[in-house]
């Protein structure tokens, strides 16, 4: 099975490519990837699929999750579409390994691209199993590309070469690439009766036009998209209304499109000033784990007032007789961290600080209770620390529409990303 946490048909299967479309690399605050975020956690982790289509390989797709803000996706396609993987783990997909390896000689491409000086290899990492690739100056490309095929041919091999970036050249399998791994996806979903309600892909460069390509899609091209995607746009799908420009840059732009193609949501909730206004149409405990979290983001930037009827509003949320178990094993009441809360107000103003939550899942274990199980992060200054952290909620009034309360918190340090000072962290 795919993803056996997915009992239904996902609402919303959203594949996107990274670099430049889910990341944008000239936003150091990465302001419009935690806005994706907060909507995807509060609204959609709970019954759709994320998925990541990268060119990148395993090793410098895991370095980008270090450096950046990234959620965990369902599923993970590396490599220009020639690795795919499953859940936090990373299980890869043997069936499609095999897949590529029909007619595919590795060592054939290898030696028919020596003959080539233009062509210089990318770095060690970025050369995989079915994937081989270079870097080429633009004005060189297309007589290259057309010389290689027509050598690539001669051998009778099946392969691909797809150009994107103004810059970088990849040989793959015939069968692979990000719109044929998209394919494979959505054959593996109907086999198991989980075909999505609809598929949203989003690409900025060459390498993402056969996202595009694959029926029944919705596409966006972010604002930035590079001039090889816009040319393919103007020659193969100008007229498919299902496929649009973005006005907004990378994850800006995905948001855009979630509500240009009235696919659900997309009112981040990082993008409502008072929580008041901030009710989703269809209640579910997630949105209550991030707004709580933007929440405490805000209280210690100074964002929000600093108010008595606001603290007390909050301690409302919490059980007088909940207890939250401290990454350090310190036990102590909710009420007793809500007042410590208090003395922290502004002490992150005018600094980086910025928290998110990620794997919101939520386990129904009565009609109103339900166990929250995310991972919390907070970056403060450069410094980057998570916690697993188990939340039981319970709806006010037996409804869910109510709100929820806060009945306990219980958190332990994720591996290699702990606190030496233990103090410094609240919740």
């Amino acid at each position: 099975m795919i993803m056996a946490g997915v009992n239904s048909c996902p609402r919303l299967m959203v594949v996107s490519d990274l670099d430049l479309t889910m990341v944008d690399h000239y936003d150091s605050e990465n302001h419009s990837l935690l806005r994706f975020n907060a909507l995807w956690e509060a609204n959609y982790r709970h019954n759709s699929l994320l998925v990541f289509s990268t060119g990148r390989s395993p090793a410098i797709y895991k370095q980008l999750r270090k450096e950046k803000p990234l959620l965990s996706p369902d599923i993970t396609v590396m490599s220009v579409g020639t690795e795919i993987a499953y859940g936090e783990s990373m299980v890869p997909d043997n069936d499609w390994v095999e897949f590529l390896n029909q007619n595919w000689d590795r060592n054939m491409v290898i030696e028919e691209t020596r003959k080539f000086p233009e062509l210089i290899p990318q770095s060690e990492t970025e050369q995989r199993p079915h994937k081989v690739s270079f870097y080429i100056e633009k004005d060189k490309a297309d007589e290259v590309i057309k010389a290689l095929s027509e050598s690539l041919e001669k051998n009778g091999l099946d392969f691909k070469i797809i150009y994107s970036g103004g810059i970088a050249l990849d040989v793959l399998p015939q069968g692979a690439g990000k719109g044929q791994a998209l394919a494979y996806l959505l054959k593996r979903l109907k086999t198991e009766g989980k075909v999505p309600d609809n598929t949203l892909v989003c690409g900025d460069s060459g390498n993402d036009a056969e996202l595009f390509s694959v029926p029944e899609v919705y596409g966006v091209m972010v604002s930035n998209a590079q001039e090889e995607l816009l040319q393919w746009y103007t020659e193969n799908a100008k007229n498919n209304p299902n496929i649009i420009h973005a006005t907004e840059r990378c994850a800006a732009g995905i948001i855009q499109a979630i509500g240009h193609f009235s696919l659900g949501p997309n009112t981040s909730p990082r993008d409502v000033p008072h929580f008041s206004e901030c009710k989703p149409d269809n209640v579910n405990p997630g949105h209550e784990i991030v707004k709580f979290y933007l929440f405490y983001e805000r209280w210690r930037c100074a964002e929000v007032e600093d108010t008595d009827p606001c603290m007390e509003n909050l301690k409302v949320d919490y059980h007088p007789a909940g207890v939250f178990v401290h990454p350090s094993g310190v036990e102590r009441s909710l009420h007793d961290c809500i007042n410590a809360m208090r003395s922290c107000y502004g002490d992150k103003q005018g600094r980086k600080f910025q928290v998110w939550v990620d794997r919101v899942s939520p386990v129904q274990m009565s009609s109103d209770t339900w166990i929250m199980k995310f991972d919390k992060w907070e970056l403060s200054g450069d410094e980057r620390h998570c916690c697993i952290t188990t939340v039981v909620l319970s709806s006010k009034g037996g409804d869910a529409s109510d709100g929820f309360t806060w009945q306990h918190m219980h958190q332990t340090w994720l591996e290699g990303w702990g606190m030496k000072d233990h103090s410094n962290w609240l919740f």
